[in-house]
């Protein structure tokens, strides 16, 4: 059976337009793929522990060969547990509004806990990282205020946005990413249509998976 994971990053619920768009997504997906699997993971529902010292050090006693012991087990067991999840899934659904040119915090903290040496990813000294998810697909559903691809940058944002997350997912080894924009959504002279098109162009992505 199928899993597809549905990360939202926006705490707005059913007004954020990103999580309209996954929606649109979704349920196409759903309707070709009854069988599927949906985890839902929403970033500001979900515990997320500090990545603190403890963590800091059991993530690099991975990285040099050292076996973690005492607290730095138990903090690495932890980090385990919660990448578990993710890795355990076939698809991603990614929910993202742009924040400050980049992604909400929280979502980074999300990455930031199971990004992790042995888990989504490995360094070879001379050639560099290399992922460790085989045939993984995601989708990203991006939104941005004032930040449009024809409005000039840095005047109207820059994209850290998409960037991030393609890059992130590309070192964890998901090569397969599709994206569904609605970029402005503040400055969009047909805001509702603009909308519309962007749910429109998701229940299509979603009917072909």
């Amino acid at each position: 059976m199928t899993t597809l994971l549905y990360i939202q990053a926006s705490p707005r619920g059913a007004e954020s337009t990103t999580n309209q768009i996954a929606a649109a997504y979704l349920a196409a997906f759903r309707a070709r793929n009854p069988a599927v699997n949906v985890d839902m993971l929403n970033v500001w529902e979900t515990a997320l522990p500090a990545f603190d010292g403890n963590k800091v050090a059991a993530k690099m006693n991975v990285i040099s060969g050292q076996q973690n012991t005492g607290t730095h087990k138990t903090a690495w067991d932890e980090i385990v547990t919660i990448a578990k999840r993710f890795i355990a899934a076939d698809r991603y659904l990614f929910s993202v509004p742009m924040w400050n040119n980049g992604i909400p915090y929280r979502l980074k903290h999300y990455i930031d806990i199971i990004h992790q040496p042995g888990l989504l990813w490995g360094l070879e000294p001379k050639s560099g990282y290399f992922g460790l998810l085989k045939n993984k697909h995601a989708t990203l559903i991006l939104t941005a205020g004032a930040y449009g691809p024809d409005l000039p940058s840095p005047a109207f944002g820059v994209d850290y946005h998409a960037t991030y997350l393609r890059d992130w997912l590309q070192q964890a080894g998901v090569t397969q990413i599709e994206e569904v924009r609605f970029e402005p959504t503040l400055l969009a002279a047909d805001p509702m249509g603009d909308l519309k098109q962007a749910k429109e162009s998701a229940a299509q992505l979603g009917s072909r998976a």
